[in-house]
């Protein structure tokens, strides 16, 4: 063999072993991927998929099983976005039509799930499961007549599948037919005698019939089948109430909350039980409980002065009553009520006005409004407003935004500022192994001071690094000279045990010796940042960005005092560090994050996308984006911004995308 041919021969098997061996590696991740999806492990299944796509963009596959993972993580946003990718690259594959179009439904977005559905059905009429979808989907929009149709396809060709017994049960409810409804939900039982779902379902439509004892039976079964079934109890709760069995509507209620102790419907049924019966502390607190997770429960305020009413709380009443009329203008009921506190505090001529305002409400709705459920809700004055809600009354689908048992009050707060922490010798040699983010002046840099670090923005871990004995070696190093990069290690580990002043001492002293080492001034504007919230901290006046129940946001501040902190020094810092090295992006995600604080929220956006373009997989200025969006009432584009995030590994996202990215 000549070394032409030998050299051509070498060439095609390289080739041929680097094709072979990029196909191992393609089906390798698909079966890590789809193995971890069906363990239900979808967050690692999303690395194993983010991989695939970087090999080949044009695996519609991968966009497809990514897009399931993250539905299954409650991002149906970005469900949907990778279906959409998987339909761009493959048109015609038909599951993507079909789970983009459960996504799709999932947003509320139910015309396009049909139009989905619609071309499925076009390219696989034989796939029963459409149907069942496309069922789902009608009820979901409230075309119950088109569910029923969708679902008798789908019983046809699976007469055993029990939950289209029960889904068919309840659009047949939603027309009226209890016979038909009853007789589905019976079916469903016989199939699956133990799944609680069709005795709590069947228990409705007794309750709705007044048959309380079948109800109160087929709950208990509920019960028996699912401890931890907290729909059933509260479900139970109500019955008993209107069988008078008080002190056992108490326990169901009660046992909902062991599970779920923020949930707002149920909270607010105990404290009007706790008010029948006198029960008035307990039912206060329940209320601001209730009033804490929803501050625009028009309902609980307007019942809370019942309870200041019976305590002789004239003023708090009179607060209460002003707050419900405030979230509702027109509710005469609260302008009659207010008015008889006033006269209890004497102030008669405003008491006049209110009783006036309130006849006049009265007599505009009972000439112009139609609608008698509108006319009930705000101008009856001979309603009350203490009888116990379920999921389906008006009040309950206005005020507590149709919630079922899910707590919703929580603080979403921003991902930290990225600075250098200490970090062992381990976790330095695994940082050099595995790190996302590859810069050689911060690599250069970490060389160079006398202990581990490491750049992040997560607490470090502790205990990797003895800080005595490295504190004694740096101060005998700084007794001798003062090295600025030893300075700059001192600071981080006094900073660790919240020595600030010594702290940023020590980083002025670096920068004095060296006034163009970037990371210094990175580091000291996170320190003073840290410090700010660490003295707020202590104050309990920390401000964070709250979801409300609305799915909108707003800034609460828990507060005793309403001192304000001013992040100028931390922002000049990081501007100062942007101006020595413009390309470094956790910089701008660092000012991103000082802007909002400072409520700059416009700029903290532009300073994330900033960061963003340098450095597209920085999961952090996504995840921080997408909360300033949704804060700022941008919900779509933030909830895509969150669904990146998650996608990038920063699995804290979905939990936020599972509250407020989904129209429940």
């Amino acid at each position: 063999m000549n070394k032409l041919k030998k050299y051509i021969f070498i060439l095609i098997f390289l080739l041929n072993f680097g094709a072979l061996s990029a196909q191992w590696n393609i089906n390798q991740f698909f079966y890590r991927g789809q193995h971890a999806l069906v363990e239900g492990r979808y967050a690692e299944a999303i690395d194993n998929f983010n991989i695939l796509v970087r090999l080949d963009d044009q695996l519609y596959e991968a966009y497809f099983f990514r897009g399931i993972a993250k539905y299954n993580l409650g991002d149906f946003v970005g469900a949907q976005i990778d279906f959409d990718q998987t339909l761009a690259i493959n048109p015609i594959y038909t599951p993507a039509y079909h789970y983009r179009a459960i996504a799709l439904s999932r947003i509320g977005k139910y015309d396009l799930a049909l139009k989905d559905l619609a071309e499925a059905v076009d390219l696989r009429p034989s796939y029963t499961g459409l149907y069942f979808s496309r069922g789902v989907t009608y009820f979901l929009s409230q075309q119950f007549e088109k569910a029923i149709e969708d679902f008798n396809k789908f019983i046809q060709k699976e007469p055993r599948e029990p939950d289209a017994y029960l889904n068919r049960g309840a659009s047949y409810l939603y027309v009226g037919d209890t016979l038909k409804a009853i007789s589905d939900y019976n079916k469903a039982i016989t199939l699956n005698k133990f799944e609680p779902e069709g005795y709590i379902r069947r228990a409705r439509v007794f309750q709705m019939q007044k048959q309380y004892d079948k109800a109160i039976e087929d709950l208990n079964t509920a019960i028996e089948l699912d401890k931890e079934n907290t729909f059933a109890y509260f479900n139970r709760a109500l019955m008993r109430f209107d069988n008078n069995d008080i002190n056992g509507a108490l326990d169901d209620l009660n046992s909902v909350l062991e599970q779920e102790p923020g949930n707002a419907l149920t909270l607010y049924n105990r404290a009007l039980i706790r008010t029948q019966i006198g029960d008035y502390n307990n039912a206060l607190d329940d209320y601001d409980r209730v009033l804490n997770i929803n501050p625009e429960n028009v309902l609980a305020y307007f019942n809370r002065a019942s309870v200041f009413l019976e305590l002789g709380r004239f003023r708090e009443a009179m607060d209460d009553y002003s707050q419900a009329i405030n979230l509702y203008p027109d509710f005469a009921k609260a302008y009659m009520n207010r008015s008889y506190v006033k006269n209890q505090l004497g102030q008669y001529n405003s008491a006049q006005a209110d009783y006036e305002i309130a006849q006049k409400k009265i007599a505009e709705y009972k000439r112009t409004s139609a609608d008698s459920t509108a006319y009930a809700a705000f101008a009856d004055t001979t309603r009350k407003y203490d009888r116990l809600l379920d999921f389906d009354a008006e009040f309950a689908k206005r005020d507590f935004n149709q919630e079922l048992l899910q707590y919703r009050d929580v603080d979403i707060r921003l991902k930290p500022l990225y600075r250098f922490v200490a970090a062992s010798e381990e976790e330095s040699i695994a940082l050099v192994l595995n790190k996302k983010y590859s810069d050689k002046r911060v690599e250069d840099f970490e060389r160079q001071i006398p202990i581990g670090v490491e750049l992040t923005c997560y607490e470090p871990k502790g205990g990797g690094v003895d800080n005595q004995r490295v504190m004694a070696a740096l101060d005998a190093e700084l007794a001798a000279d003062s090295l600025g990069h030893s300075l700059f290690a001192k600071a981080i580990l006094e900073a660790e045990n919240r020595q600030f002043n010594i702290a940023l001492d020590c980083y002025g002293k670096a920068i004095q010796n060296n006034p163009d080492e970037v990371f210094y001034y990175i580091n000291r504007g996170a320190i003073q940042s840290e410090m700010i919230d660490f003295i707020s901290s202590i104050e309990n006046n920390v401000q964070v960005l709250t979801l409300d129940n609305a799915g909108t946001a707003k800034a609460r501040v828990k507060e005793q005092s309403t001192r304000s902190y001013d992040y100028t020094a931390a922002i000049h810092d990081m501007k100062k560090a942007a101006s020595i090295y413009p390309e470094f992006p956790y910089t701008y995600y660092n000012l991103g994050n000082l802007y909002c604080q400072s409520n700059d929220l416009p700029e903290a956006i532009r300073q994330y996308e900033k960061a963003i373009s340098l450095y597209p997989n920085i999961g952090e200025a996504y995840y921080n984006k997408g909360l300033v969006l949704i804060y700022l009432k941008d919900k779509e584009k933030g909830c895509i911004d969150l669904s990146k995030a998650g996608e990038l590994g920063i699995e804290d996202a979905y939990s936020v995308i599972k509250k407020y990215c989904t129209e429940e």
